[in-house]
């Protein structure tokens, strides 16, 4: 029996713009793959990011060169020896998981978890401005438990400064998205100190990060643009004390397990985080994020309107997926 293949592009209003240390978006724009086969229908979605030298169109083709595999029926296996680890392979890995699930009857939590999948705590975060922007931003968020702080420009520590008197019961998560340099990242790792953050995030570029091997970690320190799969962990032993597991650098649920699982025996700390995207992107990463340190899965909180049957926040939690959206 043929598999059907779609692959499209959508887009969906933010519901206000979000800034980090690389520039400002205002959509999340988005590939999502969906497969049928016999009746059922799996459906994965990506994020293409440039910083790693993706885009829209080069998803799209991506994931239309391995269509003729996918109809013949390519399993998760195989898709990784087509597709490198990134958005494209993402959206197809994912859609594969769900169509198995809808084909055998059985969810993917009952393969991947050791049991049954709850609620788990999730951050919000606060997009990058002036310092007063961001207090007052976090003012109408201080009642969540955890928040994400986006850095990475001139003056941080004035807006750790604000960001914690604005919430002064909250759990931290800082994110300079490599936008810190040799010179200010002590300043800026003792200001965290300071207001006593759980977690520094990418303070270093990635490749440029040797000096965080030489100093003292006052705050933990987590790795995101510096780790997509396992073969990247052992260089970052000593730099780092958390990786950031996403999805769209992974490729997908497969690897994402192996590299939790690799991050786990090497002594790491593990964050399971996202890019901008709907709940349709969040339900996988949702299974790992049972046995995550640090959860970051807040995208759909920063849409518009999300899709229909997503994912449900409460506050500073959200529930696992309903089988009507993925898995």
């Amino acid at each position: 029996m043929s598999r059907g293949v779609s692959v499209t592009v959508e887009r969906f209003a933010l519901e206000k713009p979000f800034r980090i240390a690389r520039g400002t978006k205002t959509e999340a724009a988005v590939v999502t793959c969906t497969l049928g086969e016999g009746g059922a229908t799996g459906r994965g979605e990506c994020v293409p990011y440039a910083r790693y030298g993706e885009s829209l169109e080069g998803v799209t083709d991506a994931i239309e060169a391995v269509r003729g595999a996918l109809e013949a029926g390519a399993g998760r296996d195989e898709i990784a020896t087509l597709l490198p680890p990134g958005a494209a392979r993402n959206a197809v890995d994912c859609a594969l998981w769900d169509l198995e699930a809808k084909t055998s009857g059985m969810p993917v939590w009952r393969r991947v978890c050791g049991h049954a999948p709850a609620e788990v705590e999730t951050a919000y975060t606060i997009s990058l401005g002036t310092p007063e922007e961001m207090a007052a931003a976090t003012a109408e968020v201080a009642h969540r438990t955890l928040l994400k702080i986006k850095l990475g420009s001139e003056d941080d520590a004035s807006r750790i400064r604000a960001v914690r008197a604005a919430a002064p019961r909250a759990r931290l998560i800082l994110d300079a998205n490599e936008g810190w340099t040799e010179a200010n990242l002590l300043p800026n790792m003792l200001a965290a100190a300071r207001a006593g953050a759980s977690l520094v995030e990418q303070p270093l570029p990635a490749g440029r990060d040797a000096l965080l091997g030489a100093i003292p970690h006052p705050v933990p320190v987590c790795a995101d643009e510096s780790v997509h799969v396992g073969g990247d962990l052992s260089k970052l032993v000593g730099r780092y004390d958390v990786v950031n597991v996403k999805l769209d650098k992974t490729g997908g649920l497969t690897e994402g397990l192996a590299l939790m699982r690799d991050a786990r025996a090497l002594g790491f700390g593990v964050m399971v985080g996202c890019m901008v995207g709907t709940s349709l992107a969040m339900a996988p990463a949702l299974l790992l994020a049972q046995e995550a340190d640090f959860v970051d899965l807040d995208g759909p909180l920063l849409l518009r309107a999300d899709r229909p049957n997503g994912l449900v926040y409460r506050d500073s939690r959200v529930a696992p997926p309903i089988s009507a959206l993925w898995g």
